[in-house]
């Protein structure tokens, strides 16, 4: 059944929607239900519309979205209206705002069912003349929640959030999402709760621990143990028993991305215990050592959240 959008629908869409710019994408498999993602989460992307990055989005763009959003849908553009400016604010130059209906595809992830249409907002990029996209019958993955009290209604979680569907955006997209929605999901990181560097017997012998803090206030601490002669071996226990035998996770993984995209880049001071300056060093040099093994959380269509 077709959607028909008055101005009040309009009205009521342009308020529910806060100025942040959604590519849309589509995934095949199973079903995901809609839901206002956290503002904690809202504010790890970019508060204004991107353009498509050339080279598709990083793992951490989509894992940025997939962790924000409670719905991953793979939708069919049906039919596209343009807002005029006055119903569009917070618009950026060089965008236009669409008021979409679409059929839905498939449901890749999510909490919820969801129905066989949809109809949300999202900010395009004019082409090179100017002139806004033509997106009907063209296929997206949406990352979205859904809108209270308005069934059929989603609202994307941020700018970028829709990508244009290919069967290899769907290949990254699956395993990411199996570990999201997976029983033991490893927990959003939010500081340092403390760190510990202690010399052993010998020269050069020595070990840190470092206890991070958690959203749930789960445990999470790194172990970075150096030997005489060896290159320093670390790893993270996700639990209550630090494992000495933990292992780093591995790259383009969530427990990655929970690392390298979440903890500072230097040892804050007050997190340091060690009272002696040479293990104070030995502690910062060992959670620098961390964070380059970890390497860099790039990112092309969102953004880091802004140092508290």
């Amino acid at each position: 059944m077709r959607t028909m959008m008055t101005p009040q629908v309009k009205d009521e869409l342009t308020r529910f929607f806060r100025p942040m710019a959604a590519a849309a994408l589509v995934l095949g498999g199973m079903v995901v239900a809609p839901l206002a993602a956290p503002d904690a989460v809202r504010a790890q992307t970019s508060s204004a519309p991107t353009a498509a990055a050339t080279n598709g989005p990083t793992y951490a763009d989509l894992a940025t979205f997939s962790d924000a959003a409670d719905l991953v849908v793979r939708v069919q553009i049906r039919r596209q209206t343009v807002l005029k400016p006055d119903r569009a604010p917070g618009l950026a130059a060089g965008f236009a705002r669409l008021y979409i209906e679409a059929d839905t595809v498939a449901l890749i992830a999510g909490r919820a069912s969801v129905g066989g249409a949809l109809a949300y907002l999202v900010d395009v990029p004019l082409d090179a003349k100017g002139k806004v996209p033509k997106l009907k019958k063209r296929e997206f993955v949406l990352f979205a929640d859904s809108v209270p009290g308005r069934a059929g209604e989603v609202r994307l979680v941020a700018p970028g959030a829709q990508l244009e569907y290919t069967p290899a955006l769907e290949a990254r997209l699956r395993p990411l999402l199996s570990e999201i929605y997976a029983a033991s999901v490893p927990p959003r990181i939010t500081g340092i709760s403390d760190a510990l560097a202690v010399a052993g017997t010998l020269t050069g012998e020595s070990e840190t621990q470092i206890f991070l803090a958690t959203e749930n206030r789960s445990p999470v601490s790194i172990t970075v143990l150096r030997r005489p002669g060896q290159t320093p071996q670390w790893g993270v226990s996700w639990g209550e028993i630090i494992d000495s035998s933990a292992r780093p996770p591995a790259p383009e993984t969530l427990r990655w991305y929970r690392l390298a995209c979440s903890l500072p880049a230097q040892l804050p001071s007050n997190a340091n215990l060690a009272r002696e300056p040479e293990a104070r060093r030995l502690a910062a040099g060992d959670y620098a050592y961390v964070i380059a093994q970890l390497g860099p959380c790039t990112r092309r269509i969102t953004q880091a959240p802004a140092a508290s």
